[in-house]
């Protein structure tokens, strides 16, 4: 994707039934994870951000939002939602989702300076987020999207199509679920294993 125009998706709808409050409001290192997703797909690169919401809907400096009424139906409505708010000058998107807040902009640009059609971000060899997807493939991507399930099914039903870009030493794809892991991080000032 090199030399196009790549715009950002950060999926940030659910509440945090876990968790025990919506994730994107949740501070870490003083800045909300939502902030926080907006900066690193920002300093990655993309440009513009589009910030899925729904379960509370809050300003965010320097994205565009949309709410997705069907939040509560899984990640994959967000991400339809988000795939059809796109400008069309877009020509592909990477996507992040807001509760992994060490994940670095370098893991970002390095999907995108990938040059590849579908894009996945490894760390020790398992895939994770952030995830790139080029604009002939959204509507594929869209109509497999359902329940929890993001951009997965898309690369189940295409795996000549997937690049896996190792990103280790890029930041760390651990997600904060639970307020324990929230707090390991904010103790450890490191990341949590991935799941």
């Amino acid at each position: 994707m090199r030399g196009s125009r790549v715009a950002g998706l950060l999926l940030a709808a659910g509440q945090g039934a876990r968790l025990g409050t919506p994730k994107a409001l949740v501070e870490y290192e003083g800045e909300r994870l939502v902030d926080r997703g907006v900066r690193l797909l920002e300093e990655g690169g993309c440009h513009p951000v589009v910030v899925v919401l729904g379960a509370v809907t809050v300003q965010v400096r320097g994205a565009v939002i949309v709410r997705n009424p069907g939040w509560a139906s899984g990640m994959g409505s967000s991400l339809r939602v988000g795939l059809a708010a796109l400008p069309e000058e877009a020509e592909a998107v990477v996507v992040a989702l807001v509760d992994q807040p060490l994940v670095r902009p370098e893991a970002v640009r390095a999907l995108i300076s990938s040059g590849a059609r579908l894009a996945v971000a490894t760390y020790a060899g398992r895939r994770r987020n952030p995830v790139l997807l080029s604009r002939g493939d959204f509507a594929e991507v869209a109509e497999l999207a359902v329940g929890d399930v993001g951009a997965r099914a898309f690369m189940r039903a295409h795996p000549e199509l997937v690049a896996e870009v190792p990103c280790d030493g890029l930041g760390d794809p651990a997600d904060i679920d639970t307020p324990e892991d929230l707090a390991l991080l904010d103790t450890a000032g490191r990341g949590l294993q991935p799941e």
